[in-house]
């Protein structure tokens, strides 16, 4: 499945960053990717905010840095949430 395939985001395992450190929020998103590798979910909802956009940056840039992270977007009805397909094989 691709990630413009995806309409329904409740069903996808979420993690939620609001009122974390831009630094938290890094080491929360890699815990969240190595967990759902190791539980075999290939694609997850990452929740950022809209705000200033800094969440969604650090966000972006430690998904862009991950080598388990296939593809990455922003949600297509919400920009507050970025989905993230993960090579969940290696």
């Amino acid at each position: 499945m691709s990630l413009d395939e995806v309409i329904f985001i409740n069903n996808l395992p979420t993690l939620d960053l609001h009122a974390l450190t831009s630094d938290e929020a890094r080491v929360k998103t890699l815990e969240f990717i190595n967990d759902n590798k190791i539980l075999k979910n290939e694609i997850i909802c990452i929740v950022h905010g809209i705000g200033s956009g800094i969440l969604k940056n650090i966000v972006h840039q430690t998904l862009k840095a991950n080598k388990s992270v296939i593809d990455y977007k922003l949600a297509f009805n919400n920009v507050g949430c970025t989905l993230a397909k993960i090579n969940i094989n290696n």
